[in-house]
């Protein structure tokens, strides 16, 4: 008995030392979360440092002008937090109406790659051709690499690249595909883009239905989240009433008002959210 907890409480150390000691992912599985928003919204050249410097501008910025206003600290701070939040919710804005418009696109731009591939043309041509011949919101990133497979000649190393800027789910299948038909050869592949475009056409029209009919509980929700900080900001001009809120009970307000409005924001959209797709590929 004393042997098999000996060795349960052995194992038990053992598995605890490995969490400290086994080495960790590889640095391209643990991207920090503020680098792949700013990929998602198209600002990859943008630094996580850069973001956080824009973030805590705002803020100054918010706070020296409410309290210039009201002349009350807690009011200022509670705005200083909105506005170093602002720059994020921004950047997610950007990023989902990117997200939309490259699911808009994806069809026509695999449509023509199917269409050049079918024409006789090497992947790095057909892809190049995109920055051309593609659609407007792709052809940047084709564009790009364009010059990158110019300036190696390494088709994979330039795909991954490629990847990277897109930073879409779409993208990502779209480049894996590409790697095993250049790899593995694929004969199938104009098959394979064509009904991928089939796909993501048929995909694109019922999401574009759902979130038409979702727009107004999104935007209900944000009215009903930023309508009690508009009559707050309103009341900064009136010092008598806002001097209030510089009481234990006024600030004891202020953080229920602040932690009710982000619980109910985050309700509404939890619950009337649409599934998105994943970069699994990545």
């Amino acid at each position: 008995m004393g042997a098999v907890l000996g060795l349960g409480v052995g194992v038990g150390l053992a598995l605890i030392a490995a969490a400290f000691v086994v080495p960790g992912a590889p640095a391209r599985a643990r991207r920090p979360a503020l680098r792949m928003l700013l990929a998602r919204a198209g600002l990859s050249e943008v630094s996580p440092a850069g973001l956080l410097t824009v973030a805590a501008v705002c803020a100054l910025v918010g706070f020296v002008a409410v309290q210039v206003l009201s002349d009350t600290i807690p009011v200022a701070l509670a705005f200083a937090g909105i506005g170093g939040y602002l720059p994020f919710a921004v950047l997610r804005g950007r990023a989902r109406r990117r997200q939309r418009e490259f699911a808009q696109v994806w069809p026509e731009a695999v449509d023509n790659l199917a269409s050049g591939i079918r024409a006789g043309l090497a992947l790095p041509e057909a892809l190049a051709g995109l920055a051309v011949r593609g659609p407007e919101p792709l052809r940047e990133p084709f564009g790009a690499f364009a010059l990158d497979y110019q300036a190696s000649g390494r088709f994979l190393d330039a795909l991954d690249r490629l990847k990277e800027r897109l930073a879409d789910p779409v993208g990502d299948r779209v480049v894996e595909a590409l790697r095993v038909a250049r790899e593995v050869g694929g004969g199938d592949l104009g098959r394979l883009l064509r009904s991928l475009s089939s796909f993501l056409r048929e995909d694109a029209r019922t999401r574009s239905e759902l979130e038409s009919r979702q727009a107004w509980t999104i935007n209900g929700a944000r009215l009903a989240v930023s309508a009690p900080w508009l009559v707050l900001l309103l009341l900064s001009f009136q010092h008598d009433v806002i001097s209030r809120y510089a009481t234990g009970a006024g600030v004891v307000v202020l953080l229920a008002g602040a932690a009710m409005c982000a619980a109910a924001y985050w309700l509404m959209m939890r619950i009337g959210r649409l599934p998105t797709e994943r970069r699994i590929l990545r």
